[in-house]
């Protein structure tokens, strides 16, 4: 259970400065033109996958949407803007009844994504959906890019239990979204607490090299964890002599020693060593968890030997050598005047080095094959084909400014491990390649 459900207070601080100067500024500017109210549409989408992935994960939308909610300029914000001359006083008097009142549709959290898929489509006045550009984009990109490096770490593992444990190797916010990431995308549990506060995610932990240390001996540190813990505990057996630990580990804790742990050396030779001394010593329920700088590869290169469960800090939450998607938010198309009824018309971005988009409100499906797997995402705009209209992947996340699609993170990973299972072999291959699905556009007008 966390705070909320407790009946605890739990502070919601204002997301309104998650932003860049330029939005408030383009609002001053755009209230005094009078196009301001223009209706628009805003979608977010990446024009490529990070090199050599084959498909992406959409990590953080409920984060988006709790920041949409808080997205408020109170008081101390309002006095902020005014002191640093960022916008005027009528921008000012604008921003202090600021709420959204948009909609909001996106592919659900955990599915996966390919370049130009509408992840997340923004509806509303221009002045209400340009504000939120940098705080959406600075979520989606973190988190969908350590939930992707979780898949591919997931999918490594072949089914044994990853442990998330990188909050020391990141700022300590980023550690609990990555912790949340990790888990959409398949990490069974977490070292942060505050994530499992936050989000009931597991956690687990017991000791480090430095409660060792602290002890006149092995043996007494040994001794004192069993003592405190039960034998059921995880013992670091890498501190000194890993043969001499674990024979110590087994005659203080006995058979039923629940875990060892190997944080160092040459992880493959030590794991088969370990497994084959617990068993001779009767231990043989006893589990084997390695830590140490791993990553996809690492873990891959691991499949064959007698691990029970990886953890994994630095790799996972810098989204394993890829910590963005290079997601963007673009205006697709808006209406010539502030009627609400007004007709919108595509726009794109159309310039030199590959950085044009594509204007008009899209939908996307995904196409199967005969066999029911994944063969194309299909992304257009106007009418959506028959043979496509029960393969649609964005669902309404916002409505009227209210969030409709709240849902437990346990919904996000289960959908997520039913996506992935739905693409081609391929996709789970760790070499380098393409996406594994093309992107296909069937585009008309808005």
């Amino acid at each position: 259970m966390n705070a909320a459900d407790l009946g605890l207070p739990v502070a919601v601080p204002s997301t309104a400065l998650f932003t860049d100067r330029y939005e408030l500024t383009m609002l001053q500017a755009a209230l005094r033109a009078g196009t301001a109210d223009r209706r628009s549409v805003f979608e977010v989408f990446t024009r490529r996958l990070p090199e050599g992935r084959r498909y992406g994960v959409v990590g953080g939308t409920g984060r988006v949407l709790d920041a949409i909610e808080n997205f408020r300029f109170d008081a101390d914000v309002l006095a902020f803007l005014a002191e640093q001359g960022i916008v005027d006083e009528p921008t000012r008097a604008w921003l202090a009844d600021y709420r959204f009142r948009g909609d909001v549709w996106g592919y659900p959290e955990g599915e996966v994504h390919f370049p130009g898929s509408p992840i997340m489509r923004v509806e509303g006045t221009f002045a209400e959906a340009v504000l939120l550009e940098t705080v959406i984009l600075s979520i989606l990109n973190h988190d969908s890019a350590v939930a992707a490096a979780a898949s591919r770490m997931s999918v490594a593992a072949g089914g044994r239990p990853l442990i998330e444990m990188g909050a020391r190797r990141t700022h300590e916010l980023a550690a609990v979204a990555a912790a949340r990431a990790a888990y959409v995308g398949g990490f069974a549990t977490t070292s942060d607490l505050a994530a499992g506060f936050r989000y009931n995610i597991p956690t687990v932990g017991t000791s480090a090299h430095a409660f060792t240390l602290l002890h006149d001996s092995e043996r007494d540190a040994f001794t004192a964890q069993v003592d405190s813990l039960g034998s059921g505990t995880t013992l670091l057996v890498d501190t000194f002599d890993v043969t001499e630990a674990v024979r110590m580990a087994v005659d203080i804790a006995g058979p039923g020693l629940g875990a060892v742990r190997i944080d160092s050396g040459d992880l493959l030779l030590l794991a088969h060593r370990v497994r084959q001394q617990l068993d001779d010593l009767g231990a043989v329920k006893t589990k084997i968890v390695v830590t140490s700088d791993l990553d996809e590869y690492a873990i891959a290169s691991l499949a064959a030997a007698p691990v029970d469960a990886y953890g994994v800090g630095t790799q996972l939450v810098t989204g394993s050598g890829h910590p963005t998607c290079s997601m963007v938010y673009k205006l697709v198309a808006r209406a010539d005047d502030g009627g609400a009824d007004a007709p919108l018309r595509a726009v794109a971005k159309k310039s030199m080095g590959g950085k044009t988009s594509i204007g008009g409100r899209k939908w996307a499906a995904r196409r199967l094959d005969a066999s029911g797997i994944a063969e194309a995402e299909v992304v257009g705009t106007g009418p959506v084909p028959e043979v496509l209209a029960d393969r649609q992947l964005l669902v309404e996340l916002v409505r009227g400014g209210e969030v409709v699609a709240r849902e437990p993170l346990d919904a996000a990973r289960d959908r997520h491990a039913a996506a992935r299972a739905g693409l081609p072999m391929s996709a789970t291959q760790l070499s380098r390649g393409e996406a594994v699905l093309p992107t296909e556009y069937l585009t008309h007008d808005v």
